[in-house]
């Protein structure tokens, strides 16, 4: 078997809320394995600075400035890609927000705006790279889930829901995209240290708890997840469909 299967040469990925954390981890594996990567993200210096300092180490990288919520921002963006020629084989539907209260304290917005954000927004970027993937025949759509796509935790009910829908959305998207030559998957990180996690790393009591619930025994780095993005997005998982990958150090495995 050839390491070709995994190139991702002459390829170009869209990967949204990707000027920082696990994000920012995709873009620069996706580039080492050869990808042209466009960024995405609401803050246009944070998108400047990810996109000179990934042009600093020669990799092939644009920057796309909109708001996932958006619907009329995401087809503008998709209708400047058109425009100039850019053709979209890979979509990492990454962005996503946290917000934590118990639920007989959470208000309709906030609850609303987490949705939106974490799988409404997943299914409007989809919907437009899948509508010009299908006339080429071929496409990779990677959602971002998480262990709440599989497991709840008390005061997160909003993300909890979302990324159950995340992991149902992906099965929803193979079965009507597969035969149309797409292959639309999911990764469901475990606990990481990203910016998110912050609150959550430097607290004794939790961080003691997510060391103990893992069988790895620690938190995730970003990184760790590069090799399961690029299989999903390169062709050495043409036959691989609907599928949730879970790179979370063993923890949904045991009790």
């Amino acid at each position: 078997m050839s390491l070709e299967l995994f190139s991702l040469t002459g390829k170009t990925a869209l990967i949204t809320g990707s000027s920082r954390g696990l994000g920012r981890a995709f873009a620069e594996g996706l580039a080492a394995a050869g990808a042209s990567v466009i960024l995405n993200g609401t803050n246009a210096q944070r998108l400047e600075t990810a996109q000179n300092e990934m042009s600093a180490t020669r990799m092939k990288v644009k920057t796309s400035l909109f708001d996932v919520t958006d619907e009329a921002a995401i087809k503008s963006a998709f209708h400047e890609f058109d425009q100039t020629g850019t053709e979209i084989d890979i979509l990492i539907n990454n962005a996503g927000i946290q917000f934590r209260k118990p639920m007989l304290e959470l208000d309709t917005a906030d609850w609303q705006r987490v949705i939106d954000t974490n799988l409404t927004s997943a299914f409007m970027i989809g919907r437009e790279a899948a509508k010009r993937m299908v006339k080429r025949g071929h496409g990779k759509i990677v959602n971002i889930g998480s262990l709440t796509s599989e497991l709840a935790r008390a005061t997160v009910a909003p993300y909890t829901v979302a990324k159950g829908g995340i992991k149902m959305l992906t099965k929803a998207m193979a079965a009507e995209w597969a035969e149309q030559g797409l292959q639309a998957n999911a990764i469901g990180p475990g606990y990481m240290l990203t910016d998110m996690n912050e609150a959550l790393t430097s607290d004794p009591k939790f961080d003691a708890w997510v060391k103990g619930r893992t069988p790895a025994r620690r938190w995730g780095k970003p990184e760790e997840l590069i090799g399961t993005a690029i299989y999903l997005c390169s062709d050495a998982s043409n036959y691989v469909n609907g599928q949730i990958i879970y790179a979370d150090g063993g923890m949904i495995s045991v009790l």
